[in-house]
């Protein structure tokens, strides 16, 4: 009985030694490890060059501006973080609720007129959720705000364009089922992709020149073209991530 008593009670102490030894590892753990780690769990998107939770937090690179652009009514939070301007994201939790809420995206101007314009050509690159509601989508502004063209690369969740559909065509490398109409401020023009693209090269050019040739605007003045995501929701937290993105105008 005494050997076993005493075998039981050097387990128990051996068991004491081991929960000290790991105390006392806990306790020692490399400063530099600990900012690892804390780096971390702090970052649901990436480390970045720059970042903002700002609802109109900007960033001017490159001749590009980065625009966080939270305007919807019910927004939630969002984060937008940027290395460049052809690598940059955001983290959205937009309830589930109807109405657009955001358009984080990328914005430049090239102030030319059609028949000026030799080549206007984007491509982009993009990892986006399999869940919630919103566009990747290009945004693009002729004379001042008087049009709006909306090319919608894909979409998800229970989204549509402004307006109603009016044809179909093949045009900037892309097919598309094409809508037509006003938000009281402005004509809209809306692209939407017939297949869910996150990656591709469009050609500006060639769709300004199909909405000029189809009579829908004249030599309109090409200003500002944006790229981004248009959210309506991203419950529970969402990154949206352009992997890389290019605009190039002569």
């Amino acid at each position: 009985m005494r050997i076993r008593q005493d075998g039981a009670r050097r387990q128990q102490g051996q068991q004491r030694e081991r929960k000290i030894m790991h105390r006392t590892l806990r306790l020692f753990v490399p400063a530099s490890m600990l900012v690892v780690l804390v780096g971390l769990l702090a970052q649901p998107a990436q480390a970045a060059v720059w970042s903002s939770s700002a609802q109109w937090g900007t960033w001017t690179n490159s001749g590009f501006t980065l625009y966080n652009n939270i305007w919807g009514g019910g927004a939630g939070p969002q984060t937008i973080w940027a290395n460049s301007a052809s690598n940059w994201g955001v983290w959205a939790n937009h309830p589930n609720t109807g109405g657009v809420k955001s358009y984080p995206n990328v914005s430049r101007n090239v102030n030319r007129r059609i028949s000026a314009l030799t080549t206007a050509t984007s491509s982009f690159n993009v990892t986006v959720p399999g869940g919630g509601a919103y566009a990747t989508a290009y945004d693009i502004w002729c004379d001042g705000h008087t049009y709006e063209i909306m090319l919608w690369m894909n979409k998800t969740g229970p989204v549509g364009p402004l307006g109603s559909r009016q044809t179909t065509a093949t045009v900037g490398g892309h097919s598309w089922d094409i809508y037509r109409g006003s938000n009281g401020s402005n004509q809209v023009f809306s692209f939407v992709s017939r297949g869910n693209a996150n990656s591709g090269t469009v050609n500006i050019k060639a769709i300004l020149t199909w909405l000029r040739t189809s009579n829908w605007f004249g030599d309109v003045t090409l200003g500002d073209v944006q790229f981004g995501y248009e959210i309506t929701s991203s419950s529970g937290g969402m990154d949206f991530r352009t992997n890389s993105y290019s605009l190039s105008t002569s």
